[in-house]
């Protein structure tokens, strides 16, 4: 792959668990505390003598898409006191770079609100004292991510940070058109098309630890263009730099054009593969789909169906975006690479094929 020239370099990488999260002000000076563990998910603010403390469980919560999950936060003072007002709950959801949120709901009380998306799915867990966890339900592709638990006591204020999970996959994505032909807009309706989300960098990271390599760039959730190198070469970046995730930066949204790289998660449903003697045209395949009582399946569905059902087929099959793949979790003679993984033949105008079907369950 050709770089280009704003490349800003290779960001090589720390898989450590022990990165500090930066603290949130909201217009008051707290003294910030650490417990004499460390422990950054133990936060305190100082008030007359007392401290209020929000906990949140230091390592991430893992769920997956359409699960209900509850994101724990408790909070105390020290040494301890009963509160003569109402407290305050407030949850946000953060950008990875913390410079943005998103409200996700307000308590007082019994009384509680949700926003935007997550009308209608969040609410407060407040069954033991001082609790203040988040419960979610119906887990979307777009919840991932970092989560804000705060507490407003009158003037104190402190706030601490969970990080949700979804058990996912993270696949790169080109349309039918070829290479770098998706400003960041039409990366975000491509993955959808497709059964996902565009991916974080958190999640593009974490496919680069278990070993995602892909020489070309693609946008990630936050407009920046990135991609996971393992096996450093010439085209992707030279020899000279380590293996890690190479990155271009913010890119411009509407005039900058690239690939992009989409998250999918677990499936409510299964994928199988359909197949007749003389093979399927696309529009054939389609119907066939439908008269099975499915739908023809998206890239991001037949991803998830290898990733977490273990599906392995070395036939291939048309996909709803006119592409013909197939999928190897038991590397084979006559099955492609020694690796498992998903087989692209790319996007054939002419050819008769089988076809993956996505049925609900």
């Amino acid at each position: 792959m050709l770089l280009f020239p704003l490349l800003l370099g290779a960001t090589l990488l720390c898989l450590g668990s022990g990165s500090y999260q930066r603290p949130f002000y909201n217009g008051f000076y707290y003294n910030h505390v650490m417990n004499d563990k460390g422990d950054s998910h133990e936060k305190t603010a100082y008030f007359n003598g007392a401290k209020l403390v929000v906990e949140t469980p230091k390592d991430p919560v893992y769920s997956f898409n359409g699960a209900n999950v509850t994101l724990p936060c408790h909070y105390h003072y020290e040494p301890d006191l009963e509160s003569k007002r109402k407290i305050r709950i407030k949850w946000s959801k953060l950008r990875d770079d913390y410079t943005k949120e998103q409200d996700v709901l307000v308590a007082i009380g019994k009384t509680s609100v949700a926003f935007g998306d997550f009308q209608g799915r969040a609410s407060l867990r407040q069954a033991g004292r001082r609790e203040a966890s988040l419960v979610v339900s119906d887990l979307r592709l777009q919840d991932d991510g970092k989560y804000r638990c705060e507490v407003i006591d009158g003037l104190e204020d402190e706030s601490n940070v969970v990080d949700l999970r979804l058990q996912g996959i993270v696949f790169p994505y080109q349309p039918p058109r070829g290479q770098y032909r998706l400003n960041f807009h039409e990366a975000e309706q491509a993955c959808r098309e497709q059964g996902a989300v565009v991916a974080t960098f958190s999640q593009l990271l974490q496919a680069w630890s278990e070993g995602l390599d892909w020489c070309n760039a693609g946008w990630l959730a936050d407009g920046t263009v990135q991609y996971p190198i393992r096996l450093p070469r010439k085209p992707c970046g030279g020899l000279h730099l380590a293996p890690g995730i190479r990155s271009y930066g913010q890119r411009h949204r509407h005039l900058h054009r690239f690939d992009v790289f989409c998250f999918s998660s677990t499936l409510r449903g299964e994928v199988v593969y359909l197949e007749r003697p003389a093979g399927m045209t696309l529009e054939e395949a389609k119907q066939a789909c439908q008269d099975a009582g499915a739908e023809i399946a998206r890239v991001g569905q037949l991803y998830a169906a290898w990733k977490f059902l273990g599906l392995d087929r070395c036939d291939a099959g048309w996909l709803a975006d006119g592409s013909v793949r197939y999928p190897i979790a038991k590397p084979r003679a006559n099955c492609g690479p020694a690796e498992p993984g998903v087989r692209n033949f790319g996007f054939p105008r002419t050819g008769r094929f089988g076809v993956f079907c996505y049925k609900e369950r």
